[in-house]
C-alpha cells in the first residue's frame, strides 16, 4: 500500500495532503523505465562479450570445421599436385621422347585464368583469403588435369600406333633356322650363277629344301602372289605399310592370294625353285619407300645374338649367288 504524504500548512496551521502531478508520475514512470532499459541493454552486451548464446557456439563450430575442411582440402590439393607433377614430367621425358612428340610446354599446363574477376562473389568474409586462394588452386589443379587427360589420349593413340608400326616392320626371318640348309648368299655384289659376271644381289638366299614353309615377316597386305615378274618365279609381294614392303621368290607354290591380310608369323608359301633360279631356295628382300633395303638388318624378332653374328657373317661373303 502506498504510504500517504503530508505537508504543513503555515496559513491554515493544519497538515494537508501531498497531492502527486500527474506529469510528475509519468516523469518518475519513464526515467525508470529508461534506466531498466540501460541496464537491460548493459547486461545483454557485457553477457554476449563473455557468456555465448548456443547458436553463437553453433556457428563458431561451424566455422572451425569449415576452416579444417578447407585445410584438408589444400593438404589433398598439394598431394595432388605431387602426383600430377610426376605424371607430367613422365609424360614429356619418356612417353612423349619415346613417341617421338614434341612435350607439353611448362606454361600450357600451369596457366592460370585471366580476364574478369572470378572469385569476386567470394571476397569480403572474414575467411575470403582462404577460401579464394583454395578455389584458384583447384581451378588450376583442374585445368592441369584437363591438359594431362588430353595429353595421355595423344599417347594412347600414338601407342596404338606405334604398336602397328612395329607389328607392321618386316621383323623376322622368313625361313625357320630349323629348316635351313644354309644362308646361300647376303645383299650386296655376288657373282651371277648364270654369267658368272659380279653384279648387285638386292635380298638374301635362304637355301632350303623345296616345300619348306616360307612365313610373312610382318603384318600387311598381300599385293602380287604370281609369276608374272622376270626372273622371280612364283613369288609374293606384302605391303606392310609405312613404306614398308617385302618380297618372296623362286617359290614352289602359294598359301595366300592378293589383297590378304596376313600377319606376322603367317605361312605364305613353300619354297620352290621357279624362275631364275639355280636350286631350291627363297629370294627375299625388302623395300623401304621403293627402294632395296639390306635385308640383314630386319631379323631381331626371330633370332639370338650368336644366331644373327653366324648370318651376318655369311652374308657378308661375297660368293655365288642361287639366283
Amino acid at each position: 500500500m502506498n504510504k500517504v504524504k503530508y505537508y504543513y500548512d503555515s496559513e491554515t496551521l493544519s497538515y494537508r495532503k501531498i497531492e502527486r502531478k500527474k506529469r510528475t508520475t509519468f516523469k518518475y514512470a519513464f526515467m525508470f523505465i529508461l534506466a531498466a532499459s540501460l541496464f537491460a541493454f548493459m547486461f545483454v552486451f557485457i553477457a554476449g562479450q563473455y557468456v555465448e548464446s548456443p547458436k553463437t557456439k553453433a556457428l563458431k563450430r561451424e566455422l572451425q570445421n569449415m576452416q579444417l575442411q578447407y585445410e584438408l582440402l589444400n593438404k589433398k590439393m598439394a598431394h595432388a599436385e605431387t602426383v600430377l607433377t610426376n605424371i607430367a614430367e613422365r609424360d614429356n621425358n619418356i612417353y612423349r621422347v619415346y613417341f617421338e612428340a614434341n612435350p607439353i610446354p611448362e606454361e600450357q599446363r600451369r596457366a592460370g585464368f585471366g580476364g574478369i574477376n572470378r572469385y569476386k562473389e567470394l571476397e569480403g568474409f572474414d575467411n575470403s583469403k582462404l577460401i579464394i586462394e583454395s578455389n584458384k588452386r583447384l581451378d588450376i589443379l583442374e585445368k592441369q588435369i584437363v591438359v594431362q587427360s588430353k595429353s595421355l589420349d595423344e599417347i594412347a593413340v600414338l601407342a596404338e600406333e606405334k604398336e602397328k608400326l612395329l607389328a607392321a616392320i618386316p621383323a623376322i626371318q622368313p625361313v625357320r633356322n630349323e629348316d635351313l640348309k644354309r644362308m646361300a648368299s647376303g645383299y650386296g655384289m655376288r657373282s651371277d650363277p648364270f654369267t658368272k659376271v659380279r653384279k648387285m644381289h638386292w635380298g638374301m638366299d635362304f637355301s632350303a629344301p623345296r616345300g619348306t614353309p616360307v612365313y610373312a615377316s610382318g603384318d600387311g597386305v598381300v599385293t602380287r602372289a604370281d609369276n608374272n615378274a622376270s626372273g622371280y618365279g612364283n613369288h609374293i609381294r606384302i605391303d606392310h605399310g609405312y613404306g614398308y614392303e617385302s618380297l618372296y621368290a623362286h617359290l614352289f607354290k602359294y598359301n595366300v592370294k592378293k589383297n590378304q591380310k596376313v600377319n606376322r608369323g603367317d605361312l605364305i608359301g613353300f619354297v620352290g625353285s621357279t624362275g631364275r633360279s639355280e636350286a631350291p631356295h627363297l629370294h627375299y628382300e625388302i623395300f623401304k619407300d621403293g627402294s632395296r633395303i639390306n635385308p640383314i638388318n630386319f631379323y631381331y624378332g626371330s633370332l639370338t645374338a650368336e644366331e644373327f653374328n653366324e648370318l651376318l657373317e655369311h652374308a657378308s661373303l661375297e660368293n655365288q649367288s642361287l639366283d
